[in-house]
């Protein structure tokens, strides 16, 4: 079992930056890890990924060069560095994890946290 918990999450404005962190207890060895995030009335959608030695990272398009997630494995800790951050990012962010590969798809994580929500203003 995995347990995630993750923070950071606040209001922020438009072109403003915010990092969210995701700690993570449990049997973390050799996890991948990533975040998804739903905003109201939408479906929950992939946001990023990294797989256990942080060599391989996935993003989704909506996020590329604005977004960049990082872990520290001594600390069990994932981050997502958000940057130039625009109102459609605004949504809950779950972190995720999955003794799988760095993938895209929701069905792949077994773990999630309970949530952080971003709210950007315009």
């Amino acid at each position: 079992q995995v347990q995630l918990v993750e923070s950071g999450g606040g209001l922020v404005q438009a072109g403003g930056s915010l990092r969210l962190s995701c700690a993570a207890s449990g049997r973390t060895f050799s996890v991948a890890m990533g975040w998804f995030r739903q905003a109201p009335g939408k479906e929950r959608e992939f946001v990023a990924a990294i797989s256990w030695s942080g060599a391989i990272t996935n993003y989704a398009d909506s996020v590329k060069g604005r977004f960049t997630i990082s872990r520290d494995n001594a600390k069990n800790t994932v981050y997502l560095q958000m940057t130039s951050l625009k109102p459609e990012d605004t949504a809950v962010y779950y972190c995720v994890a999955t003794p799988l590969v760095a993938a895209a798809r929701a069905a792949e994580y077994d773990y999630w946290g309970q949530g952080t929500q971003v709210t950007v203003s315009s």
